[in-house]
């Protein structure tokens, strides 16, 4: 019987959270040679998903004060991963947007992921479980607090490879549920551009 009370869903919370955190462990271990942090993958992916920003922007995005966000955004420039150019209509501020090298890791890292979501969801879970799992999507999408389905690349099919819909991708269910380190992006063995690819499926690196 499904949980009703509120002890059934705090149990439920706690399981599902240390079952998400495991998943993005998982998913950032598949990618642990590029040696970012969690916060500079979060905001290279931002920008990849979303544009050039300010570091006030991306600070509240991120939940993070400006000072955190300065240093997050330094350790990035000095790995030549992003660039400063001037606000177009307010010479006061300056955007950051991600360099070609930013775009290529990226999209390097949510390539990974996805490709170790798909060979899991391929190689640990029966159709069953495929199906389970396709049909939990909408669910998990509600805890996203979001319906969109990310189109047609990142949805888990019930026969098998592809990413989590909404707002994890590649990371699997885990979209966000430990510190939003996991990625998202096109089905596998066909990504498109990198940043079509993060914003058709709400990437998170």
């Amino acid at each position: 019987m499904p949980p009703t009370g509120s002890a059934d869903a705090a149990q439920l919370a706690a399981e599902l959270q240390a079952v998400l955190g495991l998943i993005s462990r998982r998913a950032r271990a598949a990618t642990a040679a590029t040696e970012l942090t969690a916060s500079q993958r979060s905001v290279a992916a931002r920008l990849l998903r979303e544009g050039p920003a300010t570091t006030a922007d991306l600070a509240r995005a991120e939940f993070v004060r400006p000072q955190s966000m300065r240093m997050t955004l330094g350790a990035l420039e000095e790995r030549g991963l992003i660039a400063r150019t001037p606000h177009p209509t307010d010479g006061r501020q300056v955007l950051v947007q991600l360099s070609e090298e930013g775009r290529a890791t990226i999209a390097g890292i949510i390539t990974a992921k996805q490709d170790w979501l798909s060979a899991a969801i391929e190689g640990d879970l029966d159709a069953g479980q495929r199906s389970a799992l396709a049909a939990a999507l909408p669910v998990l999408r509600a805890l996203a607090g979001t319906d969109v389905v990310s189109g047609g690349a990142g949805g888990v099919a019930a026969g098998g490879a592809g990413g989590a819909g909404g707002a994890g991708g590649a990371g699997g269910v885990a979209a966000g549920g430990a510190g939003g380190d996991v990625g998202a992006g096109a089905s596998a063995g066909a990504p498109g551009p990198a940043a079509d690819t993060a914003r058709a499926s709400g990437a998170e690196a």
